[in-house]
């Protein structure tokens, strides 16, 4: 799939018409948008999310989500697309933006383009969106829906991320840790990987079970059936209400700790105690230290499991006695039963060769009572003087071993373990202790008016974060309680349906179903088996190629559970280096990688549209980028740099040999306006503007 034209109408800081036209007669892959800062290079990229997605886009990613809320909701928000000349002169009717798709696959439908236009009215306010499949409307679209056709036979907006982004924001999927985050970028995997349409097969059986195995029910049964739903649904809001103001506050925290650290650099600044370049040393040196408080609480908590056992004490020390004396009585009772199977053994072969023998009755009868008599002696005396002792906990010989490896820890290495992990932390607490001091002594001139009024908002910023703090910790809670009585409610439901008694012909269904369920279950654990070890190998070569840091990240693991996808970069010791660690240029390489490998190994052909690329890239990192990520991760790649900042003329001439069109941001009297320019005139262009180096 090709992105052919796309045409902006009042959108924002594009005044009227804007069209461009990115069709190519040629395999060069790359188009270049540029413009200076605040010309509409991220707005471009926004309108094309608009386009396809319209109110759904908040689903795309956050910063939508974020932007809607801060609006006022979406109708604010589609009033903040207007642009703001049309909306003071009420010259136009309309707002819209058109993409021009070609070399689209449809089931069933052949076609040439598909044409998605979505237009806002300027009076009414109404959104409306038209598909055209090659010039013509089509049943197909009408038939299944406008969203639900571009969601899925374009692009599902789980996945939209991958294909549109920032690439200063991408890093994201670097940062993900809660199990929220997780979980969502999983959903996304699954959906780039194929294994989305397996998984919701794989429900479709579940559902179908659940059908089947309530019908028949008296009206009865139906009635208390439908109350125990009914309270799991209302629970099932109570949870996903509790989530969205996690989230929530989540978002206002991160701006909230922004504005904090802004007042901070302020503050400092106007303290003038020290340089900002001390200052970062301050701030780098502060961020180690949490990062090694982080790793040092890591390490307590290891040793947290063994900390009951040596508590215990004597009591150790008698739980080892009573395995060493059971190990010694299963020893030696083992012996007793060999020796006893032996003698009785023998003495069995004496008495048939006695038997056998010419000697009168009376003297094999003696001989046979003697024999038998000192038998009986010999094994009375390996019995019970040896035996003695109860066995009480019947540990396996290997159970055994691993106590006796965990009690050797304890009295050996536990107790200086555990000093130097208290050691380190002391040490490490009185030198972020004597940082933050430093950072906070910085605050100087405390007389300065405007320190005074920074210092005033930064409180005011802490004082909030603290607040929110404490109020996601209750939400957590409660979330906590709410799905433990989910899972009994569901629990109770449950058993409750087994009593139900369902007739032949249901029965048929639900065995069948049940099969294929246990089936599409082995199917998906196989493909994401698959997909986990092509995935790591994906990431672990574009991470080689892309890095100048050789056996950095040695290699990367995938970790699949339930339904949460985790991936883990090690180092040539299969330590884990964590992602916090990394610098957010290396985090952006780390996430170009991932998503390189998501599109090697999904087979989705679709554009790739960048904004800020290059920009935390040093230059050897950025020739990797422009060699090896952008001429094979898609077709179509169309690229939005800064020029001379974010993309050198340097860097510029490694592109060319890819370079497809290149397009002109320009602006006059705060209308944005694209044109299109030979791709060796760019920068020439570009300098034409006095102002080239404006930020």
């Amino acid at each position: 799939m090709r992105i052919e034209k796309i045409k902006l109408e009042n959108f924002r800081i594009y005044r009227g018409v804007n069209e461009i036209d990115l069709r190519s007669n040629s395999s060069k892959n790359i188009s270049l948008i540029a413009g200076k800062n605040g010309y509409g290079k991220t707005t471009f990229l926004t309108s094309l999310i608009w386009c396809f997605y319209g109110k759904l886009m908040s689903q795309v990613e956050d910063k939508y989500k974020l932007d809607i809320r801060n609006s006022g909701g979406y109708d604010q928000y589609l009033k903040s697309l207007i642009n703001r000349d049309t909306k003071l002169e009420n010259k136009s009717s309309h707002m819209s933006v058109e993409i021009q798709l070609g070399d689209l696959l449809i089931p069933s439908v052949p076609c040439q383009t598909v044409t998605i236009k979505r237009t806002l009215n300027l009076e009414s306010l109404k959104e409306s969106i038209q598909i055209l499949i090659d010039g013509d409307e089509n049943e197909l679209t009408k038939s299944v829906g406008y969203e639900v056709f571009i969601n899925d036979f374009i692009l599902p907006r789980e996945i939209a991320k991958f294909f549109f982004f920032d690439a200063e924001k991408i890093v994201s999927l670097a940062e993900a840790k809660s199990k929220d985050e997780l979980r969502s970028l999983s959903k996304a995997y699954s959906e780039v990987l194929g294994i989305k349409k397996y998984e919701e097969l794989k429900r479709n059986l579940e559902s179908l079970l659940k059908k089947l195995n309530r019908k028949g029910v008296s009206k009865v049964q139906k009635e208390k059936l439908e109350e125990y739903l009914k309270e799991e649904l209302d629970l099932e809001k109570q949870i996903s209400h509790n989530h969205d103001k996690q989230v929530e506050i989540d978002s206002y925290l991160t701006i909230l700790q922004r504005k904090s650290d802004s007042l901070q650099e302020k503050l400092i600044r106007e303290g003038n105690s020290i340089t900002l370049d001390e200052l970062k040393e301050l701030k780098a040196k502060r961020d180690d230290l949490k990062v090694e408080a982080k790793s040092i609480k890591g390490d307590l908590k290891k040793l947290f499991d063994l900390i009951p056992l040596v508590l215990s004490g004597h009591h150790l020390d008698r739980l080892k006695a009573q395995l060493n004396k059971e190990s010694k009585l299963n020893s030696v009772n083992a012996n007793n039963r060999l020796i006893e199977k032996e003698l009785k053994s023998f003495s069995d072969n004496i008495f048939k060769s006695i038997s056998s023998s010419s000697l009168s009755q009376k003297v094999k009868t003696d001989i046979q009572e003697k024999i038998s008599s000192e038998l009986n002696k010999k094994l009375s005396t390996n019995g019970p003087n040896v035996n003695t002792g109860n066995i009480l906990l019947e540990f396996s010989e290997q159970r055994h071993r691993e106590f006796q490896a965990i009690y050797d820890n304890i009295k050996s290495s536990f107790l200086i373990q555990f000093n130097e992990i208290v050691k380190s932390e002391k040490i490490n607490r009185a030198l972020l202790s004597r940082t933050l001091n430093k950072i906070k002594q910085a605050e100087a001139r405390k007389n300065n008016h405007l320190a005074k009024q920074f210092r005033t908002e930064k409180n005011q910023a802490d004082t909030e974060i603290q607040n929110l703090v404490e109020s996601k910790n209750q939400l957590i809670e409660e979330q906590g309680i709410l799905k433990h009585k989910y899972a009994n409610q569901k629990k109770v439901r449950v058993e409750y349906e087994k009593e139900f008694n369902l007739i032949e012909t249901d029965k048929k269904k639900f065995s069948v179903t049940l099969k294929l369920l246990e089936k599409i279950n082995v199917l998906v654990n196989k493909i994401k088996q698959e997909k986990k070890y092509s995935l790591q190998k994906s990431i672990s070569l574009g991470l080689k190629k892309l890095m100048h840091k050789k056996d950095f990240i040695s290699h990367v693991r995938v970790n699949i559970m339930d339904d949460v996808m985790d991936i883990d970069l090690l180092d040539t010791n299969d330590n884990i280096i964590s992602k916090d660690t990394l610098s957010k240029g290396e985090q952006q390489l780390y996430a170009t990688a991932l998503l390189k490998a998501l599109v090697d190994e999904s087979g989705i052909k679709f554009p790739v549209f960048i904004d800020s690329p290059l920009q935390k890239f040093d230059k050897f990192h950025s020739k990797n980028i422009i060699q090896e990520f952008y001429p094979s991760v898609s077709n179509q790649v169309v690229l939005f740099p800064l020029l001379e900042k974010e993309l050198s003329e340097k860097e510029f001439e490694l592109l060319k040999p890819n370079l497809n069109k290149a397009f002109l941001i320009t602006n006059v009297d705060g209308s944005s306006n694209l044109k299109g320019v030979k791709g060796d005139k760019l920068f020439n262009e570009f300098k034409k503007d006095k102002d080239v180096y404006a930020h």
